[in-house]
């Protein structure tokens, strides 16, 4: 919806009704991802695509149809439809489209979020896509951080899927859920489209060496915007760190400052520091821990380093407070060895952290599995 925004908002306030057409769902090799948006005006103009131009023109029809109905509708465009010849994907892809009519009546909640998105607030809007009663159908549960305004038609069902979207939420990601006709877990009935309107959380690694090249890849399957620094340029190469966002040849401490001046760091930022030297990691970690948000900030090193680093820190005028904000030794107890099984275990003690999570086995607890952020 974001890109279409701007126009739709335009349709909205004059009171208009607009088609919005969506991808909600994608098999194989679709051109578009799930959340790409395609507008038609009162006046036939297109804002925005769903597939690149292999099945525009039924689209359109399609936002047309559900403007003069006043039905939502959900339709699959691709090469195993009956009349894939017509509209069928050129990439051998499948899409599924929602298409509902907009406006004032029935998207209130419209402008408080395009609000949020212009303050970088993470905004998530939970539509159903699919449900055996048709009148659930279009219904949406717009969820913030802390926030919940609309229903899809129960308690119980707005309660499971906020509890759901706030997960996907942090993670940046737009996706189908599925559950029972009144929201239960594990059965089927209704599918509700998450679009996740949020920048992807970051992780900013310091330190070139082959256990950031595991995290870098851990993170980015986890959704997170990643960084590499290390201020020696022979190291820090985007060849080494191909699951990185961006390599950044830097000294550590100065290239954070840059970054919290700059406003990138907030609540969901992870910092690890992998770097193993005190001439990097103690002025990194100076400026890290006196950050005034942060989501996790996580060193390694043996004990006996962990012990050294916390007197330099010390002596370099951080208060206790300041140096109990940090993980160190980095990671949870899994007698992780190798780089990667010591990437599981620095993404799970940040799970943990950001959830709430004691770290033990489930089979070892009892009450709920999900934690409340």
């Amino acid at each position: 919806m974001r890109d279409v925004l701007d126009q739709l908002l335009s349709v909205w306030r004059t009171g208009g009704t607009a088609g919005v057409a969506t991808v909600v769902r994608t098999i194989r090799s679709a051109p578009r991802q799930p959340g790409a948006t395609m507008l038609v005006s009162p006046d036939g103009s297109v804002t925005g695509s769903v597939s690149g131009g292999c099945v525009e023109a039924a689209v359109y029809e399609l936002a047309n149809d559900v403007v003069s109905s006043g039905r939502p509708e959900l339709q699959r465009y691709g090469v195993t439809d009956d009349d894939a010849f017509e509209v069928g994907l050129t990439c051998g892809g499948i899409i599924d489209i929602f298409a509902e009519p907009m406006s004032r009546e029935t998207f209130p909640q419209l402008e408080a979020i395009a609000d949020d998105l212009a303050a970088h607030r993470p905004t998530a809007v939970a539509t159903v896509i699919a449900h055996p009663d048709p009148l659930w159908i279009g219904r949406r549960l717009i969820v913030g951080q802390h926030t919940t305004d609309g229903s899809l038609g129960s308690d119980r069902a707005d309660a499971a899927v906020a509890d759901d979207v706030r997960g996907l939420l942090a993670a940046g990601r737009s996706t189908v859920l599925s559950y029972g006709a009144d929201g239960q877990r594990q059965e089927s009935g209704m599918e509700v489209f998450v679009a996740s309107h949020a920048p992807r959380p970051r992780m900013i690694i310091f330190g070139a060496i082959d256990f950031a090249s595991a995290l870098a890849r851990q993170a980015a399957f986890l959704g997170y915007r990643v960084t590499v620094c290390d201020a020696r340029p022979l190291f820090a190469t985007a060849a080494r760190f191909p699951d990185a966002d961006e390599v950044v040849v830097a000294w550590p401490d100065r290239y954070l400052s840059e970054q919290a001046a700059a406003g990138e760091i907030d609540t969901r930022t992870a910092i690890c520091v992998l770097t193993h030297d005190p001439k990097f990691d103690v002025p990194a970690l100076s400026v890290a821990l006196r950050l005034p948000q942060v989501g996790y900030i996580g060193v390694m090193g043996s004990r006996r380093t962990h012990d050294d680093r916390v007197e330099r820190l010390r002596e370099a005028g951080l208060t206790d407070a300041e140096v109990g904000k940090l993980s160190s030794p980095i990671g949870l107890d899994l007698g992780a060895r190798t780089p990667e099984e010591t990437a599981v275990s620095i993404a799970a003690e940040i799970i943990a952290r950001r959830w709430g999570g004691g770290g033990h086995p489930l089979s070892y607890t009892e009450g709920r599995i999900h934690h409340e952020a």
